[in-house]
């Protein structure tokens, strides 16, 4: 029996539900050097702005709707993002008037978490 070859691939987005495009759109765009690659309407009278690289980005939406933070791990458990510099990240982190946590030194790297503004738990590790 003869099996398909095997695809590779790669994360092209994740798209994410925040109160606050602007604000949250400046934080990736300070904390990773990305840029505004996209930015115009979506579902439900929504607005959506792509920041990224060439190959990959997060679409931050909005649909101007309240919503509840979520429970920690639902519906996913953290973002990671690769820094070169962790100490500068955490910098832009805390100017944001966010708060870095679980501080950690291990193979393969050094890395901290931190909540944004709506609940989402992201990951910044760096590889140096």
């Amino acid at each position: 029996m003869t099996h398909p070859a095997n695809p590779r691939g790669r994360l092209e987005h994740a798209n994410i539900t925040v109160s606050d495009i602007e604000r949250s759109s400046r934080l990736l765009q300070d904390l990773l050097g990305w840029e505004e690659r996209w930015r115009g309407p979506a579902i439900n009278g929504g607005e959506t702005i792509h920041v990224g690289e060439e190959f990959s980005y997060i679409a931050v939406y909005t649909d101007r709707a309240p919503h509840g933070r979520f429970v920690k791990g639902a519906p996913l458990n953290h973002i990671g993002l690769l820094v070169e510099d962790l100490d500068a990240a955490e910098q832009v982190v805390i100017a944001a008037g966010l708060e870095p946590f679980n501080h950690a030194d291990y193979t393969p790297g050094r890395r901290f978490y931190f909540f944004d503004w709506d609940g989402i738990e992201f990951e910044v590790v760096s590889y140096e």
